[in-house]
């Protein structure tokens, strides 16, 4: 039923298992959300980072259906953020796409990475969870930790940075 409301308040979205077929993040994110509820039902939704204004719309969708929902549903927007530069060098990219991750200022990250050349991959669909956030009521951000690869492999030559974020 979601995924049906979904597609009928996002006519930019479509079923695609090209989409989903070398996507890592549902094996990734299942296991946790199993923890919190079993036996939860989820829709999957892979986002390329195309035109800003079509992730604005995407996220204004998401934001009529979450609004008209009955029921509790959890928004979870994963990305890697820049990747394979030096550890000191993705530490300032990542900064600034964090700080306008929790500023959700969804045009600013846009226009962030795109001019900094930050190679987060998940770009669209942050612009959307963020412009579906800001029409929910959303206020807030709040980074709970930042580490990149370096911090686990001890090499500083090519990492990929990582943060975890609530929002309320």
């Amino acid at each position: 039923m979601l995924a049906r409301e979904l597609r009928a308040a996002c006519p930019l979205l479509r079923e695609d298992d090209v989409a989903h077929s070398q996507e890592h993040s549902l094996e990734v994110q299942i296991p946790f959300l199993q923890v919190l509820a079993a036996g939860f039902s989820f829709v999957p939704v892979a986002l390329g980072t195309v035109r800003f204004e079509d992730l604005v719309q995407v996220g204004e969708g998401i934001a009529r259906v979450l609004a008209e929902s009955r029921e509790d549903i959890l928004l979870l927007t994963t990305s890697d953020l820049n990747h394979y530069e030096e550890d000191a060098t993705t530490r300032v990219k990542d900064r600034k796409a964090i700080e306008r991750l929790l500023a959700l200022d969804a045009r600013g990250l846009y226009d962030t990475c795109r001019n900094e050349k930050i190679s987060m991959c998940g770009l669209g669909p942050a612009v959307a969870m963020i412009t579906a956030l800001r029409l929910l009521g959303t206020k807030r951000g709040e980074l709970v930790r930042y580490a990149t690869s370096a911090d686990v492999s001890g090499d500083m030559s090519g990492v990929v940075g990582y943060a975890g974020m609530v929002f309320s």
